[in-house]
């Protein structure tokens, strides 16, 4: 059984139990979606690409102009705590960093110091551990512009994804595909998509507007690995409706067959040959100690 109870968060300086975790009311992460954050997951004690989610928080930060409070080595101590506290050895680590509290008002001057909240609990795949395969539409929310916002920056602005999510629930799927504003392909409302034609593996470019997911790149080498070309590109739908293989890919939903888009079957319907592969070693490579930070 999942552990749900006793469970301790990291605010701002002390370790608390989940139930008594708070934020201010004026904290602008609640008022204005003014922050950033990252998603990592901990495998048979191993914390899988701890440094670079790390990276890229930190990257995030400051492209909006958020000073984070400690170096990286010392909010890692503090992951690695977290995950000790809470008994874990399979957890998914949340962490959450915002302008901080401060009167209303968008001027990021009426907050004196961020707000920083770790949280890790167990979590199962986001579409459960043995699932075969999930469908998506093709949502009619198109991906923030990269002109209006690098995608490469993690915020907490996600409200077209969840709007696309919206929609997936509504049309009875577990994902919706969205277009960038050119409408090429860019990724579903919480995973990058992997498309794979006569044994070419395509996904989009971060430049078309996708996020540059830490999973999608360890996909990216993973294929190189095993010698699969790959193809960083636009991909318009019909592509997608087209493919031998799909698949999506991210820290919560780890890496997903793709078997249905808009009523057209993907290839066989079923997680193909090449994609076996890629899963298979992901998932050796997510347990192993040089990919990752143990906690000890």
């Amino acid at each position: 059984m999942t552990q749900t109870t006793n469970l301790y968060a990291y605010v701002n300086g002390r370790y608390l139990r989940r139930e008594e975790a708070s934020i201010s009311i004026y904290d602008h992460g609640f008022l204005y979606g003014d922050g950033v954050f990252e998603a990592i997951r901990e495998y048979d004690g191993i914390i899988f690409k701890l440094r670079e989610h790390l990276d890229r928080l930190y990257e995030s930060a400051k492209a909006i102009r958020i000073n984070m409070p400690m170096s990286k080595s010392d909010l890692g101590r503090i992951v690695v705590e977290v995950l000790k506290k809470n008994q874990l050895k399979n957890g998914y680590v949340r962490i959450v960093v915002s302008r901080g509290a401060g009167k209303m008002g968008v001027d990021p001057r009426n907050c004196t110091s961020p707000t920083l909240v770790i949280m890790a609990e167990p979590r199962e795949p986001l579409f459960g551990e043995k699932v075969k395969g999930i469908s998506a539409i093709v949502s009619s929310l198109r991906r923030t512009p990269s002109w209006s916002m690098d995608p490469r920056v993690k915020t907490l602005n996600y409200l077209n994804n969840i709007l696309a999510k919206i929609e997936a629930i509504d049309a009875g799927v577990e994902e919706a595909i969205m277009l960038n504003e050119q409408g090429y392909v860019a990724e579903s409302s919480t995973e990058n998509v992997f498309i794979i034609k006569n044994g070419t593996v395509i996904t989009a470019h971060p430049s078309l507007g996708v996020l540059k997911g830490i999973t999608r790149d360890v996909v990216i080498q993973i294929v190189r690995e095993l010698g699969y070309p790959l193809e960083e590109r636009s991909m318009t739908i019909a592509e997608l409706y087209n493919a031998d293989e799909a698949f999506v890919t991210g820290t919560a939903a780890e890496i997903v067959p793709l078997i249905k888009v808009s009523g057209r079957v993907i290839g066989d319907g079923k997680l193909g040959p090449i994609a076996t592969k890629i899963i298979e070693k992901y998932r050796e490579l997510s347990r192993s100690p040089k990919e990752g930070i143990a906690v000890e």
